[in-house]
């Protein structure tokens, strides 16, 4: 280490405008950035030398790497867990925490830092809430930048000044207007014409909704009827309500809407009455109406309706990423909308073929069942029969092969592995599906892992869901019967390695001048993979990837940074995936994702030509910024440790 050298006030003026350039100094005040470098130290450590180790005993330093690399060694590991580049700063975790590192800091290479003593960091922080917020949450800070250098990088498509994540309270403006049950369709209706309103709720003496009268009611509830005025409004009104919290957002109203076909939704703030948020509101904020393209979907007549619709919800996708909508509820909507386009497609395909839906039940599985659709996600679903529709198999498979073929055509891939209700395989009575998860969990075997892991992962779509009522609680006995299953699952789930190399970099697939990654394989699928395994084995419920980890996190009573990270850490890497995605089909045209006619489902014609279509899930990590880049970094970093826990927890 050489000796210190304090910034002279050419270098301070130097170094303030290099810290601006990256996070997270660039949300910072001059003034603040100022204070750090005035109160920093330029050291130069020598390739091998320790800058900080658990000998040097409590952290008194923040450090800043201002060229060069440095890795940090844990004691237990061969190699190096993880490296830090220009720009980052170590140990947060122990300078917060006033504690000794737990592993070693050794220079790389030849490397110079900015070594800030810890008074003056805590002063700044204290001071500078952007500072504070990285020190105390750094990967969600990060995050957080992303998603604003993506709003600002897609400005021309963004939103005005509001976005779908908007808590609905933001958006109510005047106080709601209600009735009493007891009141007149007359007086009620007159209030609307005076004041404009397109809805009327009907509340109790404690404000609590019992109903809602809306100006489409009006027609079929009270003129064709020809009510006479004097009726009271709790005879036409439609109840029970769908209601949303003031803390919802304006997306969870825009998907109830989609769902249910309404128009207007009340809002409520401890159970009472507190606004009504339209779709006129909502359309305010996304130009492009939700509440029309589930109306088109659910009143489609054909295939070429539902096609156009498949585009729609792509097109749909990009607008609301390109508003900074986070990848939760830009996976949730797209499996929202894909689900109401798929039921529509069900109906449409059983009335042809004769058939009653309720006698089944469609099954989602993989990433549909959990609600974390792309836009390039192939199918994975299967049918549940009815004990007495077996010997109808073949009606029922040959109406599941329309099927699939039809969501192919409106921009679902069929499976490349089969795993689709057309498939024999995977359409079975209940006591079928029964067998196959008693084999798969009492024999473990790699087939059985693999299809373990798509169905452990599935929800009913449509048809009649008591038919898989029993399926859940049969799981958990079998696991609780046969505890080597977890065991298995994990050491499968620890076969898809962590893509860092041993100093802590990203390990690329160099193909054509580009540093490729299959972002979803070696990515965002060990957080899924994970996540199953802790929720079967701590009883969680929940299928939803983010849920689960909020389940396991509980059971397991980790801090809630580290469940903050897990969570923060997959929805990155969902980002990225939805990002690059949209971006190729943007370049194809809007094509990429289309049907093929000519493609039977898991036939070796269909599996070469899905070979040969290009990889959705590749990124080119050469393009990222430098704040994507590092918290692809951290990601993948907090991917490694959750295997960790996997090897101790399941392995050890």
């Amino acid at each position: 280490m050489s000796e210190p050298l304090s910034p002279s006030p050419s270098l301070l003026g130097n170094l303030r405008v290099e810290l601006m350039r990256k996070p997270p100094f660039h949300l910072m005040q001059p003034l603040h950035v100022d204070a750090l470098v005035r109160g920093s130290e330029q050291v130069y450590y020598a390739p091998g030398e320790a800058i900080v180790s658990p000998e040097h005993g409590p952290v008194r330093h923040l450090y800043c790497i201002r060229s060069g690399r440095v890795a940090h060694r844990l004691p237990q590991a061969q190699g190096v867990d993880f490296q830090f580049e220009t720009g980052d700063l170590f140990p947060l975790g122990a300078l917060m925490s006033a504690r000794a590192v737990m592993g070693s800091y050794l220079a790389h290479e030849d490397t110079f830092c900015l070594r800030i003593d810890a008074a003056v960091v805590h002063e700044v922080a204290a001071r500078s809430a952007p500072f504070a917020d990285f020190l105390n949450r750094s990967i969600l800070t990060l995050l957080e930048a992303s998603q604003r250098m993506l709003r600002e990088g897609q400005a021309a498509q963004a939103l005005a000044d509001q976005s779908l994540e908007s808590p609905l309270g933001e958006l109510l403006r005047n106080q709601p207007v209600s009735v009493r049950p007891d009141t007149t369709i007359g007086e009620a209706l007159e209030a609307m014409h005076r004041r404009r309103l397109g809805s009327m709720p009907v509340v109790d003496a404690e404000d609590r909704v019992l109903g809602i009268l809306t100006r489409y009611d009006v027609l079929g509830r009270i003129t064709l009827p020809q009510l006479p005025m004097s009726t009271p409004i709790d005879q036409v009104m439609t109840c029970p309500v769908r209601t949303l919290a003031a803390s919802d957002s304006a997306l969870d109203a825009a998907l109830l809407m989609s769902q249910h076909g309404i128009r207007h939704v009340p809002v409520t703030q401890g159970g009472r009455l507190v606004g009504i948020v339209s779709e006129r509101d909502l359309f305010a904020i996304q130009r492009l109406s939700l509440k029309d393209l589930g109306t088109a979907i659910r009143s489609a007549r054909d295939l070429e309706t539902l096609r156009q619709a498949g585009a729609d919800i792509r097109a749909f996708a990009s607008t609301l990423l390109s508003q900074g909508v986070q990848a939760r509820q830009l996976t949730r909507l797209i499996s929202r909308l894909n689900d109401a386009l798929t039921i529509r497609l069900l109906e449409l395909v059983a009335l042809r073929h004769q058939l009653d839906l309720h006698r089944a039940c469609w099954l989602a599985a993989g990433s549909e069942g959990r609600e974390e659709q792309t836009i390039a996600t192939d199918q994975d679903n299967g049918l549940l029969l009815d004990g007495d529709q077996a010997a109808d198999r073949p009606r029922w498979l040959a109406f599941a092969g329309d099927v699939n073929q039809a969501l192919s055509d409106c921009g679902a891939p069929l499976c490349r592995g089969g795993v689709m209700a057309s498939n024999p395989r995977w359409c079975l009575t209940s006591e079928e599906w029964r067998a196959h998860f008693r084999q798969w969990i009492a024999r473990g075997e790699g087939e059985d892992l693999l299809d373990a892991s798509i169905w452990l992962d599935f929800r009913v779509l449509a048809g009649r869901p008591e038919l898989a009522a029993g399926l859940r609680p049969a799981i958990r006995v079998l696991v609780g019967q046969h505890p080597r299953f977890l065991r298995q699952l994990a050491g499968a789930a620890l076969r898809n390695r962590v893509p860092l190399d041993w100093l802590g970099g990203i390990e690329t697939r160099a193909q054509d001048g580009r540093e490729l990654l299959d972002i979803k394989l070696h990515g965002s699928m060990i957080y899924v993979d994970a996540a199953r395994l802790f929720a079967l084995a701590h009883s969680v419920e929940a299928v939803n990837t983010r849920t689960r980890f909020e389940g396991i996190a509980r059971a397991l009573r980790v801090p809630p940074s580290e469940a903050e990270g897990w969570i923060g850490g997959f929805e990155y890497l969902q980002m990225l995936r939805l990002k690059g995605q949209i971006a190729q089909d943007a370049a194809a045209g809007g094509t990429m994702h289309a049907g093929r006619n000519d493609v039977q489902a898991a036939s070796p014609e269909a599996n070469a030509v899905a070979n040969m279509k290009p990889n959705p899930n590749l990124l080119d990590v050469a393009t990222l910024s430098d704040i994507d880049r590092r918290i692809l970094k951290e990601s993948l970093r907090i991917a490694r440790r959750l295997q960790q826990r996997i090897e101790l927890d399941f392995l050890a």
